[in-house]
């Protein structure tokens, strides 16, 4: 039986399951981070504050688990313990820039690597970049590692990685792609947004997964 208790323990398993604290769940969900805090469970007559359905669609895809996983954590089918770690290719952004770890399709490639152990939606083509300086504030912050996945389908909205030609490589907000060119927008006000011809793109993949 749904109730209000089992949605926000299920809350606080989605939490625990990829390594986050309820707040930090929020805070990769791009919501508020008291959105979960124990005292925004009940109203001030002591009412039951339900989540809204906004806000559960926001943590499923922020985790990138599945809606049976956490229709499943509701039910107590599924346990709170972590998924599976799986170690992927580390890399600085830096360090991305500067060529010879990548194919032309934006995998991993060469020597060089470290090597990270992260429990994230990874598949055997994924790696992690990790967050250099404040320019993708205040989204992610220096030291945050993001696991990438190139070759997955992007759409308008997306946290994606950008390489250019020129070896620049940046962490936007997908707005539009063509054939002749592609618009993003910077996570950071500061910083501007991009409109980049497709000839100066060497490749374009999606952000997955952000430890905060």
């Amino acid at each position: 039986m749904l109730s209000h208790d089992r949605v926000w323990a299920a809350i606080d398993a989605l939490a625990e399951r990829y390594s986050l604290s309820a707040s930090g769940l929020a805070r990769r969900a791009g919501l508020d981070s008291t959105a979960f805090n124990k005292s925004k469970r009940l109203s001030s007559d002591g009412r039951p504050r339900w989540p809204s359905t906004e806000s559960l669609a926001k943590i499923i895809e922020a985790t990138g688990a599945s809606l049976d996983e956490f229709t499943g954590l509701i039910e107590g089918r599924i346990g709170a313990a972590p998924t599976r770690r799986r170690s992927v290719p580390l890399l600085g952004f830096a360090q991305a820039g500067a060529g010879g770890f990548f194919d032309d399709a934006g995998f991993p490639a060469g020597q060089g690597w470290d090597l990270i152990e992260l429990p994230a939606q990874s598949t055997e083509s994924s790696y992690a970049l990790q967050v250099q300086g404040d320019s993708m504030l205040p989204l992610y912050r220096n030291g945050d590692v993001l696991i990438v996945e190139p070759g997955a389908a992007t759409r308008k909205g997306d946290r994606v990685v950008v390489k250019t030609t020129a070896g620049e490589v940046m962490a936007k907000v997908l707005e539009r792609q063509t054939v002749k060119s592609i618009s993003l927008v910077s996570l950071n006000p500061d910083h501007p947004d991009r409109d980049i011809p497709m000839r100066d793109v060497e490749w374009v993949a999606r952000i997955v997964w952000a430890s905060q």
